[in-house]
């Protein structure tokens, strides 16, 4: 399954990963390994996570406090938002 980011997922991404890795060098690439797996656990099962609306849903990655809100297109998971799940979670609410 075709996985897009909106562009503003795509920079939440970035910023994230840069954010880890000046925290601590290499905690970005791990925060990457980790959004890689949810993407692929999104792609095998995008029915089965948190429903937020009838057509937007929620993988939280299992080591950071992130959520991946997505939407189930025809062929395509499309990635609204990269959210941090302890600063304001649904600021993606205007996205589409």
């Amino acid at each position: 399954m075709k996985i897009t980011f909106l562009e503003e997922a795509q920079i939440e991404l970035d910023e994230a990963i840069e954010y880890y890795n000046f925290t601590y060098p290499g905690l970005g690439d791990q925060f990457l390994e980790e959004i890689l797996s949810t993407l692929n656990r999104i792609a095998k099962f995008p029915d089965a996570w948190h429903p937020l609306t009838p057509n937007i849903r929620r993988c939280q990655t299992k080591r950071f406090p992130y959520g991946l809100i997505y939407s189930n297109l025809d062929q395509e998971i499309l990635i609204i938002a990269v959210s941090n799940l302890h600063r304001k979670p649904n600021h993606w609410a205007n996205r589409k």
